[in-house]
């Protein structure tokens, strides 16, 4: 259903490279990656994208203000990619927000984990498809 959506960033390399880290378990990679150097109010505006092969889905944008940190949630196809979401997450400079798990109270193989990115938002993996 979602084409793209973007986070932002105050810290900008921090935080690329820990989705850079967190998406690697994944299979997404930066797609594109550029300067707004079109915007007159801020230049030197940086932006990223990652997504799979040739689709900028999860944009990165540099701001100078912050903005009200956010919730998303990733797809993962198991839960051993989930459990290398959170562990690239943690090494990468991430803050646990909900260790590795089942949460029935969505459904009974709902399996999740959540990190706080550099910019405080609140973002999760997870697989709902039974332990195989």
């Amino acid at each position: 259903m979602i084409d793209h959506l973007s986070t932002y960033a105050t810290s900008f390399s921090a935080t690329k490279e820990f989705y850079r880290s967190v998406f690697e378990p994944l299979g997404y990679a930066i797609q594109m990656e550029f300067v707004a150097e079109w915007n007159t109010d801020f230049p030197t505006q940086r932006m990223c994208a990652f997504g799979p092969s040739d689709r900028p889905i999860f944009w990165v944008i540099e701001t100078q203000t912050p903005y009200t940190p956010r919730h998303i949630a990733f797809s993962a196809p198991t839960r051993a990619t989930v459990e290398a979401f959170y562990d690239a997450g943690m090494k990468a400079g991430g803050m646990d927000n909900g260790k590795l798990g089942l949460r029935p109270m969505y459904h009974n193989h709902y399996f999740g984990a959540f990190l706080i990115d550099p910019d405080g938002n609140n973002i999760e993996a997870v697989c709902h498809h039974p332990e195989s």
